[in-house]
């Protein structure tokens, strides 16, 4: 089942983008550039929504879907624990830190202003 989803998804994901591909934008045209194209609203006159917008928005519903089925197989697969607990692991110890040498200029704690 989850090969034929991978399949499906992978169809269509290439559908998708050449449908995105053969569309005509809504900018495209040279006079839009220079304010006349259409004003009728903020992103220009909507028109009826033609073959291939319908075609995409069937494609991206479709890839949305079989998005949500692969994720679910991959949460249904997944063992206890991840992918850092097959990775060996080096036990080194590490040498303690050394304290820092006490400078003769260093203020004191107890207030005192250095000479």
């Amino acid at each position: 089942m989850e090969t034929l989803l991978w399949i499906v998804h992978l169809l269509v994901s290439a559908a998708l983008v050449g449908l995105v591909l053969l569309q005509h934008g809504k900018g495209a045209d040279m006079g839009a550039a220079f304010g006349s194209g259409s004003s009728g609203s903020l992103f220009g006159a909507s028109g009826s929504a033609n073959f291939l917008s319908r075609s995409t928005a069937i494609a991206a519903t479709i890839f949305f879907l079989t998005s949500m089925g692969l994720t679910y197989f991959s949460l249904n697969r997944a063992a206890p624990g991840g992918v850092l607990d097959k990775v060996p692991v080096k036990t080194q110890t590490a040498p303690a830190p050394q304290p820092a040498p006490a400078q003769e200029n260093a203020p004191s704690q107890s207030g005192e202003v250095p000479k």
